[in-house]
């Protein structure tokens, strides 16, 4: 039973024993002799009696904290590798050959490249070749490779040091 209902029903005991003036009913209840049917000793005790229910709550304990507190929200981490922006400059320190996920096997031609922001991450290029080296400089998209783990931006063709394709006649 809740204790503020436990503490009402004490009341309404004390305050109805009281104005009978039965002294015996308080003594049973309570346990002690010195109570003289006055509704002001009868109050004082129920009020001692509500104040030892509520102690009795310990108001740090977890099911107290969780109903005070509420759920828990989950905290949405940002998908966006480029903090917002749709295309971010790049200065590409190392090409490097990445190996995709399982049903896949060819590999991916991917640079890693220093965005503008100060963020190194693998950038996938895209088409047939291409002649990036160190210290070119390249504009990254978000975008990302589902079968390469850890590529999550790509290079954009023609623009900054990254020609577009050649096309073979």
């Amino acid at each position: 039973m809740n204790f503020l209902a436990k503490s009402v029903n004490i009341a309404r005991t004390c305050i109805a024993s009281s104005i009978q003036g039965s002294q015996s009913s308080l003594t049973k209840f309570y346990g002690s002799n010195y109570v003289q049917g006055s509704i002001l000793n009868a109050a004082r005790i129920c009020m001692n009696t509500t104040l030892q229910g509520i102690s009795q709550i310990r108001p740090c304990s977890i099911l107290w904290k969780l109903h005070k507190a509420g759920p828990r929200k989950k905290v949405k981490r940002r998908k966006n590798p480029l903090d917002g922006n749709p295309f971010m400059k790049g200065i590409v320190l190392k090409t490097v050959i990445k190996k995709p996920k399982k049903p896949n096997s060819a590999n991916r031609k991917c640079v890693i490249v220093r965005l503008s922001n100060g963020k190194e991450m693998t950038a996938y290029v895209p088409g047939i070749g291409h002649n990036l080296q160190e210290h070119n400089i390249v504009l990254c998209r978000v975008g990302r490779l589902q079968d390469t783990p850890g590529v999550k931006i790509k290079c954009v063709r023609g623009k900054y040091d990254l020609p577009h394709v050649i096309k073979s006649t």
